[in-house]
């Protein structure tokens, strides 16, 4: 244990309904790890075991499987192949040397090109395995074609089903020409002649793998022309050559839940996936020194400084806060002071831990090359790197999209509006998809992820460890108000009481200013009718009359406010009065300023398949949208647009219809814009009605 040769990184990532957990729990069971497998049906698999992930039938976080088989140690994440949760995917990707991509034999979902995306980013080598081939009617090589198509990879079968009749037997190992048959309720296999019946597909797949294999390098082409094939040594090499250098992907098939297959691939994965040491030849741990942006490359060696990268946390009930880590040099001790560049502090670690699924094996040191967690970390997030002062390190942070989907929370009890958010903000750390803020202005609670199922599960979490419940609307829209042509009034405050009176007295004079230019403020007042020190009570009064307009009570923007006369009381002037009658004078210069509504645009860009594109501007432009251009995305279209977000708020769901569940979108805020006549009066009228049942 230790030595970064021996052990295999690998994350499990596929598309809902594929076998990815089954897969992964079939490993588990055929290296030993587990006595018996459990089911995803049943809820009872090591890597689903949250009780969201239960209830839904599919992953929603990333499990960490760390096991021993035969000397190797393997650190597999089990991953989310539901769009909502590719967060957690895309970043358990960064911690990882190899990925096992898994297909159901009845053909792939479109979940799969999106997570491809994020593999082809890493240049990470992969393996493939068919799973499922025990059910009815399944074609293998059909599968093949359309994995090959969608994917624009090239698949070397390693691995080829056995049938009796129509019931899937076992499989073919095709590097050593022989048949791979379980053992009944056990993990064991045995080694068999092939089948007569067999043999002569057998010898055409491979065939096809020898010469794949021979064009790894011009040795093994010479080779393979002069002798007509190639010994067990040379496919080996060959095929970890290429599978390094993502040539083509080794394909092993079988069924999961019926073990069969799974010996083979526990033994690809050994020899075929890539150590630590191995993918460094290709892609050395690259950072920067975190003051002068200078480029920093670690060894994959334990006599290194540390280095680590920790790419998920989570905040268990009962061990506390943990960070995932993935060290890239040195050794993590446990209890040991580390240093985070990304927040300039030193941290005190706690403990050091294996994990498999949610069983915490204690450990003394993580090494080179090794997937671990570490406790009691307060101020480290995900993304964040760990290392030692004198020697900093910073590995570029996670790249994620930011989320598209928001609700405004209504906590069931105003008792429980501190726990909702003291419980959000730490279900934001563990997932940093998801967004919760308090909007200043509309007073709202907003919870934003990536998709419905994301919210509703977040929303889940939220009752089961801290207790609370809430209900979900759509948030109110964030608009403004501004004029359209210059104007100008007196505002004129004169109050008198007992003894001192209140005087204050000045002219404004407003301007229009350009979109996004916010505010301001100007004194031309000449021969002193406005004493100097007043004008900043002016000023403020202006300002603050501007967090509520004469239309529907929005703030106002960009106007230019000039002071230039009014007039003063030696004895009842006052800051106050100044105060009051600036905000007048305002309210009155807003009414001959032609006032318009202002609504929030955002700039979207929706990614979607060619033939779904003209579906999917019609749609943007029904909700008044502007189609700004388009991009060619690999097999998609990306349509670049500006959309208000009164019209975007529950697109969502609209795109998945469209597009079967196809499409994507990113979206950011643009700036503001002028709202149409025909829909002003409308907004207006709404906001003074619920105005009015408020204060009613």
């Amino acid at each position: 244990m230790g030595d970064p040769q021996s052990i295999r990184n690998v994350a499990v990532v596929s598309y809902p309904g594929a076998g990815k957990t089954s897969v992964a729990e079939a490993l588990l069971y055929t290296a030993g790890a587990i006595p018996s497998m459990g089911t995803v049906t049943a809820g009872n698999t090591v890597a689903d075991f949250e009780p969201e992930e239960t209830h839904h039938h599919h992953s929603v976080n990333a499990t960490l499987l760390h096991f021993e088989w035969q000397g190797t140690t393997f650190n597999l994440l089990d991953t989310p192949g539901t769009l909502d949760f590719l967060a957690d995917t895309k970043s358990a990707l960064h911690a990882v040397d190899g990925v096992l991509l898994v297909i159901g034999a009845s053909g792939i979902r479109t979940e799969i090109e999106r997570v491809w995306e994020y593999v082809q980013e890493r240049n990470l080598p992969c393996l493939l395995f068919v799973n499922a081939l025990d059910k009815p009617n399944v074609n293998l090589e059909s599968t093949l074609e359309e994995v090959e198509k969608v994917l624009e990879i090239k698949t070397v079968p390693v691995t080829w089903p056995l049938r009796n009749g129509q019931e899937l037997s076992g499989v073919v190992n095709l590097l050593e020409n022989i048949a791979v048959v379980p053992v009944h309720n056990s993990p064991k296999v045995e080694h068999t002649e092939i089948p007569n019946d067999d043999k002569p597909h057998v010898d055409e797949v491979r065939k096809a793998l020898l010469e794949t294999v021979a064009e790894v390098n011009d040795q093994l082409v010479d080779k393979y022309l002069s002798e007509g094939t190639l010994d067990q040594a040379d496919l080996y090499e060959g095929l970890t050559q290429g599978t390094l250098a993502c040539s083509f992907i080794p394909m092993l098939c079988g069924s999961a839940l019926q073990n069969i297959g799974i010996s083979m691939l526990l033994e690809a994965l050994t020899r075929f996936s890539p150590t630590p040491l191995s993918r460094a030849t290709l892609f050395p741990a690259l950072g920067e020194h975190p003051q002068s942006g200078e480029p920093i490359q670690r060894e994959v060696n334990a006599s290194a400084p540390l280095s680590a990268f920790v790419f998920k946390t989570t905040i268990d009930p009962f061990m506390g806060r943990m960070s995932y880590v993935r060290v890239h040099s040195g050794i993590l001790e446990a209890d040991s002071t580390v240093f985070n560049p990304a927040r300039h502090s030193k941290e005190r670690g706690g403990h050091l831990y294996h994990l498999l699924g949610k069983k915490y094996t204690q450990v003394d040191r993580i090494t080179a090359g090794d997937i671990g967690a570490i406790g009691k970390l307060k101020d480290t997030q995900t993304g964040d790197t760990l290392c030692i002062d004198k020697q900093p390190i910073r590995f570029p942070a996670i790249s994620l999209s930011r989320p598209v989907m928001s609700f405004a929370l209504e906590p069931k009890s105003k008792a429980d509006i501190d726990k909702v958010s003291l419980g959000l903000h730490k279900l934001g750390e563990e997932d940093p998809s998801l967004e919760f803020v308090r909007h200043d202005e509309t007073k709202e609670m907003l919870l934003s992820g990536v998709g419905q199922t994301h919210i509703e599960v977040t929303l889940e979490k939220l009752h089961r460890k801290y207790g609370v419940d809430v209900q979900l609307h759509t948030p109110k829209v964030a608009y403004r108000e501004t004029i359209q042509q210059i104007s100008q009034a007196q505002g004129k405050y004169k109050k008198q009481t007992g003894g001192h009176g209140q005087y204050g007295d000045c002219w404004l004079k407003i301007d229009p200013l350009p979109r996004g230019a916010g505010f301001a403020f100007k004194n031309s007042i000449v021969g002193g009718v406005i004493p100097r020190n007043f004008i900043p009570a002016v000023e403020k009064g202006v300002i603050e009359a501007m967090h509520e307009g004469i239309l529907a009570g929005f703030p106002i923007v960009d106007i230019n406010v000039t002071v230039y006369d009014g007039s003063y009381h030696p004895v009842d002037s006052s800051e106050m009065a100044f105060k009051v009658a600036a905000s007048m004078a305002l309210k009155k210069a807003l009414e001959g300023g032609q006032p318009l509504l202002l609504e929030p645009i955002m700039k979207v860009d929706v990614t979607a398949p060619d033939d779904m594109v003209g579906a999917v501007i019609g749609d943007l432009n029904s909700r008044r949208g502007r189609i700004l251009g388009m991009a060619v995305k690999g097999h998609n279209q990306v349509v670049k647009a500006t959309v208000p977000l009164a019209e975007i708020l529950k697109y969502a769901p609209t795109l998945n219809s469209l597009t079967a569940g196809k499409g994507s979108y990113v979206m950011e805020f643009s700036g503001y814009e002028a709202v149409p006549r025909e829909l002003m009066t409308r907004i207006i009228e709404e906001h003074k009605g619920i105005k009015q049942a408020v204060h009613s």
